[in-house]
């Protein structure tokens, strides 16, 4: 997903949840804030690199990729942007191969529920962090978020749907993708299993994070076997499913059961919802902002990552933490820590090791001793 639904629809689902105007914008720009949590930045402003919540093209262009270079990937991705559906999922192969099948992303998997409830009566960062992950399930199902070939890998088969439309792709970062002669950018094809190119959706372009996109095609991991991806079904369902998520935050739903969705809640906007979902555009902000403005009455700011940085770098070094920064880092660090200790507790080092922290700042040494260690 992109920012058009991490940070403005977020902002929606939010105020029809019951959140005033002041959480909302807590809310989403916390759900913006993995995209944009690299190490860099992190570097920038004097907050441990552990926290990182994405890596930047330029990070990842440089990273290495031997066993710590993408044991630090699989953390990173796995954690925040494609979270396992099923960790323990059974398929005839060899272990390697196992170990990577069990990380495709899906929606409604233990970890999406140990995701939502981790975030349970901790700051808005955290639920904002949440929104993010939980959303993501949805855009990045099939896909994983390590770099694999015989996972992420895909053909020349795309097909936009209904019209089964040939769609197209090319490797420029610099074009924006064609939407009217259905020519998109994705990752260079490289048939090396740990190719840098075949990190999560890469090679499947920015299709995934086009709201509008209904495409069928074939998954390496499928065994180049067609299926269907609907995402406007899919992102209505993620919709749905953060208005029941936020409202379990607010003692609404005494406890959060994975497959559940306030579809009861978002009926009476179901209309502008998917006119939204559906339009034909690179960039849905102008119309998810328009949309949460009419809800509020508010205004709601462009999107700034800086937005809290002085605060953060200002304040003496033990009151980081109490900073909205902070409490996005503590957040962050406490996401990972989880996911990377289930991946490790299923018997898989493809995140390498890992221990449990119940507290994420109590925790953050700890962490950072582990992490300087996997360097």
């Amino acid at each position: 997903m992109q920012l058009d639904f991490h940070y403005y629809a977020t902002y929606c689902a939010a105020y029809i949840a019951g959140y005033t105007h002041e959480e909302c914008l807590d809310i989403c720009y916390s759900a913006q804030m993995p995209d944009c949590c690299s190490s860099t930045f992190l570097s920038k402003i004097g907050a441990p690199i552990a926290a990182a919540t994405v890596q930047s093209q330029i990070e990842l262009i440089n990273c290495r990729t031997d066993i710590i270079g993408l044991q630090d990937i699989t953390r990173i991705w796995s954690s925040f942007h494609f979270l396992p559906k099923d960790l323990y999922a059974q398929k005839k192969a060899s272990k390697l191969y196992l170990d990577k099948y069990r990380l495709i992303c899906g929606p409604d998997g233990e970890l999406s529920e140990e995701t939502v409830n981790l975030a349970k009566g901790r700051s808005m960062q955290a639920v904002g962090l949440a929104m993010h992950v939980i959303a993501d399930t949805w855009a990045h199902k099939y896909f994983a978020g390590t770099p694999s070939f015989v996972i992420n890998n895909t053909n020349y088969h795309f097909y936009e749907m209904p019209d089964d439309i040939l769609i197209s792709f090319r490797h420029s970062t610099s074009s924006p993708d064609d939407l009217e002669n259905h020519l998109y950018s994705n990752s260079v094809y490289h048939p090396s299993e740990n190719s840098i190119m075949n990190l999560g959706h890469g090679r499947a372009g920015h299709l995934p994070d086009y709201s509008f996109m209904k495409y069928r095609y074939l998954p390496a991991w499928a065994d180049y076997e067609e299926i269907t991806k609907d995402n406007p079904a899919d992102y209505y369902d993620a919709f749905c499913q953060m208005l029941y998520a936020l409202k379990f935050y607010r003692d609404i739903y005494p406890s959060y059961i994975r497959g559940s969705f306030d579809r009861e809640a978002a009926e009476p906007y179901k209309d502008r919802i998917m006119e939204i979902i559906t339009k034909r555009q690179l960039d849905a902000s102008a119309d998810w902002r328009q949309f949460g403005e009419s809800l509020s009455g508010c205004e709601i700011p462009d999107f700034d990552p800086m937005r809290y940085c002085i605060e953060y770098t200002e304040v003496p070094k033990d009151d980081k933490a109490d900073t909205f920064l902070g409490r996005f880092i503590g957040a962050a660090i406490a996401q990972k820590s989880m996911v990377t200790n289930r991946i490790f507790h299923s018997g898989s080092l493809i995140a390498g090791f890992s221990i449990d922290i119940t507290d994420p700042v109590k925790g953050l040494e700890e962490l950072k001793k582990l992490y300087t260690k996997n360097k």
